[in-house]
């Protein structure tokens, strides 16, 4: 019989080849499970991101936090919920675990009842005001059907304190306002060094008490009220907040004429770098505690103010 060319294997050298099999695929599996994992449950991460999402003539900020966790403040009008939805989604989010609605009105609780129903919640803040519009009775419907309780913005309320994070509501100060923007739930988020600013609509008489009240105020990126409008952003406000960035949420060609031109030259005057989402579209702000930012815009268009 003729003498086979095939050479044998050993058994000791067939068990480690197994076994090195066996452990490179059990690392692979696990490899794959952290990456499934990664996107809003890492404690690593180490910079907090802030998605100034173009809603056209409303607002809507989604805030990733560092410890993993989302913040959405405000969620434009009802035909931008879906955009909004989407856009928190490819981020790989199911769950909003802090949910703001500054203020009643439509532009900036339009999309909400939709974010409501799409995604997991967990504390629902808004000022203690009311408004009579059935988008705002809706939105009521749909937290309250969703079992969902609501926890009064107001100044003084902290949301979060973490490690070098800390969330807090520095306005409305007062109530009985005649206008209901300056019931605007106003927020004030650090992360080490640096500090963030939003202000939904609040206006003239909302700074005024923020002031007097001795609120700390400086920020480096400041959300601009109504949509910078002439009657928020005053002079000695932006002196105390003295933001380097500046982003102004509004519609193009919108029948309100924002943002104004005065508010436009005051903060120019104070060296702010502005962004407008009409032209930038949505303005993503990333930073790492340290001084350190990184600003992408959706959209390269360029004005001279």
């Amino acid at each position: 019989m003729a003498k086979s060319n095939k050479s044998k294997i050993s058994l000791p050298v067939l068990v480690i080849a197994v076994i090195v099999i066996l452990v490179s695929v059990i690392s692979s599996i696990k490899g794959n499970i952290t990456n499934s994992n990664s996107v809003n449950s890492d404690s690593t991460n180490t910079n907090i991101v802030i998605h100034y999402i173009d809603v056209g003539q409303g607002d809507c900020s989604l805030v990733e936090l560092p410890n993993g966790q989302s913040m959405l403040i405000d969620a434009g009008t009802k035909e931008y919920a879906d955009k909004i939805c989407s856009y928190i989604s490819s981020l790989g989010y199911s769950k909003i675990d802090y949910l703001v609605a500054t203020h009643p009105h439509s532009d900036h609780i339009g999309g909400m009842i939709e974010i409501v129903n799409s995604f997991d919640i967990g504390q629902v803040y808004m000022p203690r005001a009311s408004h009579n519009s059935k988008t705002f009775e809706n939105l009521l419907t749909s937290i309250s059907n969703k079992g969902l309780s609501i926890s009064t913005a107001k100044a003084g309320v902290q949301v979060l304190s973490n490690d070098n994070t800390s969330i807090d509501f520095i306005a409305p100060v007062g109530s009985g306002y005649d206008d209901l923007n300056n019931y605007s739930a106003v927020i004030r988020i650090k992360y080490g060094k640096n500090s963030f600013l939003f202000m939904g609509d609040a206006e003239d008489v909302s700074e005024n008490e923020i002031l007097a009240n001795g609120s700390s105020l400086n920020a480096d990126v400041l959300k601009v009220g109504h949509h910078g409008s002439r009657y928020s952003s005053t002079k000695d406000f932006l002196n105390a907040v003295s933001p380097k960035y500046a982003v102004i949420s509004c519609g193009k060609d919108n029948s309100y004429g924002h943002p104004h031109k005065q508010t436009l030259n005051k903060l120019n005057n104070i060296g702010s770098s502005v962004y407008i989402t009409y032209e930038k579209g949505t303005v993503t702000i990333t930073c790492d505690g340290n001084d350190n930012f990184d600003v992408d815009c959706e959209k390269q268009y360029e004005m001279d103010y």
